[in-house]
């Protein structure tokens, strides 16, 4: 043993360059026996480990297993890193370069993990029930911008060879350059602070900004962009500030409301709006809503037309029921007992101002059920039975024709 030992010294003494090489090889050798030793040993048993813990999702395992791999390339680092000094006839500016590479590397491999403990903190808040309403990947995203930062810092220093602490006094002179760099990230910054704050937008609202072409679904609130998937499928893409600096609709009140608002007009042609005779107030009392409208009506006209008639005024000064009155009222009956208007919520039958596509007679209510297709089904059913029962009142839709032949007082309702 001690002849060898002379050996290899007198080996050293003869052909120093070939023995630092041998010696470097054999650290390198070391290096890859480490990482292999980590990876398939240590590695493989926490896999194990983990693999038995309970998981929901294949996303979850895969954070997991990504936090240990990144975590275990620092060993063959630390070996580099430690065992560069036993190199013999090594240059100290080399060691010093191995060594500080190595340690950059394993700051690196820190930070890697770190993002991937984010990435699993995230996949776990969002289990939570209330995860959409107050989401965090912003928050997420700007923590791991901020290790990324520290780890530049840390990863810039190690290799200059100097103290971090120069290089942070240094970045206090900078700081107009970084306000001037980062200004995206600061004002998206704030206003994801504002928004989470006040409760404006939750992943899964209906959003509409017309500004910026967006209508439909939130899908993803990150710390820069907001992503709305709209009705025709496409992706616009919103920058969050958006939200504080732009007006923006959001429909979520509607749908927590339970209730989807109808407003939309029937046009009735002017000219078909008349008293109704006793034969045609006779006939309207068939319809069962109307039963209670016409005998009131009837009772306030009598009475108004009795003191009318003791006060010595004529016939023509009577009052009398209309076809469009009692077809509003009719619409509001209507509406008041069909199943699937919200009765709790306004309900309103009016007339607008006419003009000159005839009198706008506004349907004003909210459906109990708010989905879309459903929603549309509703208000098509309800018009849908309007126009075709509108003739048994003597009234006419105005519309606008370029028939000649359906012009005139008994046509579309233009004036003849």
């Amino acid at each position: 043993m001690t002849e060898l030992w002379e050996q290899l010294q007198n080996f050293q003494s003869a052909h120093p360059g070939i023995y630092s090489a041998i010696v470097a090889v054999g650290l390198i050798l070391a290096a890859l026996l480490a990482n292999w030793i980590t990876k398939r040993l240590l590695l493989r048993g926490l896999v194990r480990i983990l693999h038995a813990l309970p998981a929901r999702d294949e996303g979850e395992k895969l954070a997991r297993l990504a936090i240990v791999s990144r975590l275990a390339n620092i060993v063959p680092a630390l070996v580099l890193a430690y065992g560069s000094s036993a190199i013999p006839e090594v240059h100290a500016t080399i060691e010093i370069v191995i060594r500080n590479v190595c340690i950059a590397f394993i700051v690196l491999s820190i930070a890697l993990g770190l993002v991937k403990v984010f990435d699993l903190a995230g996949i776990l808040y969002n289990r939570r029930p209330d995860a959409q309403n107050k989401p965090i990947k912003g928050y997420l995203q700007l923590a791991k911008l901020v290790v990324f930062c520290v780890a530049a810092i840390l990863i810039i220093a190690t290799l200059i060879n100097r103290n971090p602490l120069i290089l942070l006094s240094g970045l206090g002179a900078m700081a107009a350059v970084l306000m001037l760099i980062f200004q995206d990230t600061i004002l998206s910054f704030v206003a994801s602070l504002q928004i989470g704050s006040n409760d404006m937008v939750r992943i899964g609202d209906w959003i509409e900004m017309p500004s910026q072409n967006a209508d439909g679904d939130v899908i993803e609130i990150a710390l820069h962009t907001v992503k709305v998937r709209n009705w025709d499928k496409t992706i616009t893409t919103l920058p969050v500030r958006k939200l504080i600096t732009d007006s923006f609709k959001n429909w979520r009140g509607m749908q927590e409301a339970g209730g989807r608002r109808i407003k939309r007009s029937l046009f009735i042609d002017q000219h078909s709006v008349r008293f109704l005779d006793d034969a045609e107030i006779a006939r309207l009392e068939e319809f069962v809503v109307l039963n209670g409208y016409l005998e009131r009506k009837c009772r306030e006209l009598a009475e108004w037309n009795r003191k009318l008639e003791e006060a010595g005024a004529r016939p023509i000064n009577e009052r009398r029921v209309t076809n469009l009155g009692t077809f509003r009222a009719y619409v509001e009956e209507y509406l008041r007992n069909n199943a699937h208007i919200r009765q709790d919520m306004t309900l309103l039958v009016r007339q607008l101002q006419p003009g000159a596509t005839g009198i706008p007679l506004e349907i004003y209510c909210f459906t109990n059920d708010t989905r879309w297709a459903v929603y549309e089904g509703i208000q098509s059913d309800i018009f849908d039975h309007l126009l075709a029962i509108l003739p048994v009142f003597g009234l006419r839709v105005f519309q606008q024709c370029s028939d000649l032949s359906g012009m005139g007082p008994q046509g579309s309702g233009l004036p003849g």
